[in-house]
């Protein structure tokens, strides 16, 4: 007896030019995407639907494999291979037409990074977005409403609003370790921003263009900001602790570090590194710029204390709302020694510059009854589940990952530039949008490959169908062996 899978598939054309195996892909396509073929479904083995479509099992298995890396169908224990989504593209067209997916790709803005370039149809997988779902949007419109009813400034405030700049101190003393005043700290428009202010007191310090040291893999848009200032950035090694200090050259001005979660490889700085790290730049004369960027978000034990805590003599703390709120705010903040603050501070004066007061409102208001410190709780609890799972699907697709039991995003280990160069373009053809390694590098021949994949953007449900996407683009690509140079399990 015939299984309904095949009767969706009629008439292959054995003479119309086009492959057997495309054929047979979209016909499979257009009946999940008409509700003929629903999720959960499932379709015959190869070899079965084979024998009943008259063609050899070579054509029914390309079709499947095609169709598993774009992420219609998935393998699920015990039941085979089933229909796992019917991703909302538009409706596939006549033969000829463009796929979605070409659509998609041709009509991408030529200048856009790639961290900003979202088709409507993609499950976004990359690191740096909040988690909204756990947002509590009533105590979210009363901070709105709040923030309103204050009184318009007379003259602009350069340090930041003296609500703001109390709520943040309250903060990083409850949940960073840091015991400075409202008067200690700035706001900013967020960390690159801090950054680039720094950097520009800096070189009229200095009288010169300076050299900037960043974690390779690091954060690139903070290689961004200063190489677009005109100053040279200098590549630092990074192992499974975080930055190799013994290996930071001499001469530099500035080292950019994330040692809570380092940025993008998940390792947590060791005390004596910290440690050695402050004793150098005391003794060479450079800054410390600690990007704190999702130190909140811990899952096993305490964080370790920051850097600014340890040395605030030579670190400067840069913190930002996107990651634990939304990047609506457009808020950040700045802990430095004092004559850099206040070198800061006296820039913006001349030049105007200034953060923008609304968001600082608004976050002011949230913290004032507790908000923040509730949302932060939830935010945890779901993003170390959310975790879990992302961990175990990925294990199930044969592989391991890197990165310390925090934050939003860990990294999967691949063996070359070429895997890592595929899964991506696999991810891309299921629907998935993933970062690979080697955007993040600052030297030009990475040794270190893989994906990063971040779990706070989608919803939980739309998480779900994305890891079994996930699963499938994983599947076929040959595990790393565990290294102990690419950041902890």
């Amino acid at each position: 007896m015939a299984s309904p899978v095949s009767s969706v598939v009629l008439g292959l054309d054995r003479g119309s030019g086009v492959p057997l195996p495309v054929q047979l892909a979209d016909a499979l396509r257009r009946a999940a995407l008409d509700g003929r073929l629903r999720p959960g479904d499932r379709v015959p083995a190869t070899r079965v639907l084979a024998r009943e479509l008259g063609v050899s099992r070579t054509v029914t298995s390309a079709a499947y494999d095609q169709l598993v890396a774009e992420g219609w169908l998935g393998a699920r224990h015990g039941s085979g291979t089933v229909v796992t989504a019917a991703p909302p593209d538009p409706v596939i067209g006549p033969p000829g037409a463009p796929r979605a997916s070409e659509a998609i790709r041709t009509s991408t803005p030529i200048g856009l990074a790639s961290s900003d370039r979202k088709a409507p149809s993609s499950i976004d997988l990359r690191p740096g977005a909040p988690c909204l779902e756990v947002l509590d949007t009533a105590a979210w419109r009363r901070a709105w409403r709040r923030a309103g009813d204050l009184d318009p400034a007379a003259r602009p405030e350069h340090a930041g609003s003296d609500g703001f700049r109390a709520a943040v101190a309250e903060h990083l003393l409850r949940h960073r370790g840091i015991a400075t005043g409202a008067d200690g700290l700035l706001a900013t428009a967020g960390t690159t921003s801090g950054f680039a202010e720094l950097l520009a007191v800096l070189r009229v310090e200095r009288g010169r263009t300076l050299r900037v040291g960043i974690e390779d893999p690091g954060y690139r848009r903070a290689a961004g900001v200063a190489r677009v200032a005109g100053h040279a950035v200098v590549p630092l090694a990074v192992d499974a602790d975080g930055l190799v200090v013994d290996a930071v050259p001499a001469g530099l001005d500035v080292v950019y570090v994330s040692p809570a979660h380092q940025y993008p490889l998940g390792g947590r700085l060791p005390v004596a590194r910290r440690g050695e790290l402050a004793r150098r730049a005391r003794s060479e004369g450079f800054v410390v710029v600690e990007d704190d960027y999702d130190g909140e978000l811990r899952y096993d034990v305490a964080p370790l204390p920051v850097l600014a805590a340890l040395a605030p003599d030579v670190v400067v703390h840069l913190g930002t709302a996107s990651k634990i709120a939304t990047p609506t705010l457009g808020v950040g903040w700045m802990v430095a020694p004092p004559g850099l603050r206040d070198a800061v501070l006296a820039d913006r004066w001349t030049t105007g510059t200034r953060p923008a007061p609304a968001g600082q409102a608004v976050l002011a208001a949230w913290a004032a009854d507790g908000a923040l410190g509730r949302h932060l709780a939830r935010l945890r609890r779901e993003l170390a589940a959310r975790r879990a799972l992302v961990v175990a699907a990925v294990g199930e697709a044969g592989h391991g990952v890197v990165g310390d039991r925090a934050g939003a995003h860990l990294v999967v280990p691949l063996a070359s530039a070429a895997d890592e160069t595929a899964v991506v373009a696999r991810a891309t053809a299921a629907g998935l949008l993933v970062d690979g390694l080697s955007a993040h590098h600052q030297a030009s021949a990475p040794t270190v490959h893989g994906v990063l994949v971040g779990w706070a953007s989608p919803t939980r449900t739309v998480l779900a169908e994305a890891l079994v996407r996930l699963r499938a683009t994983l599947a076929d690509v040959r595990d790393t062996p565990r290294r102990p140079d690419v950041g902890p399990a």
